[in-house]
């Protein structure tokens, strides 16, 4: 059930997700999930600053009344989960622009004058890593 993967800091993708709040999949049949993998992946490939996040991907993250869904992790860091986002290449950016600052950080904590705007508005849950509760 459990597929080992680098454990370094990540982006997991809910490859299942809905493409939006009112459709299942795009006008081609694909989801949303599908499709924010690739447009990731794509990203990643195009610039190397994202080159120290991996992305990976899994079916369903339980966040089934949001879409495109994302959980952002690292090895003693808060993770988050995050959604509601367009399956896209800006949205790719921004996620990866994001993941870029969250690795950089100590605990997992970005200054919000860090965040891309196109992440604003888009966190679901933080969760604490193995080991730790967040204090404040």
């Amino acid at each position: 059930m459990l597929t080992p993967v680098d454990d370094g800091p990540a982006v997991v993708v809910c490859n299942t997700c809905r493409f939006s709040a009112g459709d299942r999949e795009d006008a081609d049949g694909v989801r949303g999930g599908a499709l924010l993998v690739a447009a990731l992946r794509a990203a990643k490939a195009d610039d190397q600053r994202y080159a120290g996040v991996g992305i990976q991907q899994m079916p369903c993250l339980f966040s089934c009344s949001e879409h495109c869904s994302i959980h952002l992790r690292a090895p003693g860091k808060v993770g988050y989960l995050l959604g509601r986002f367009t399956p896209d290449a800006e949205a790719a950016r921004a996620i990866l622009d994001y993941a870029v600052h969250y690795a950089e950080s100590e605990h997992g904590r970005v200054p919000f004058k860090n965040w891309p705007q196109g992440i604003k508005g888009h966190f679901i849950a933080r969760t604490p890593p193995a080991g730790y509760v967040v204090e404040g």
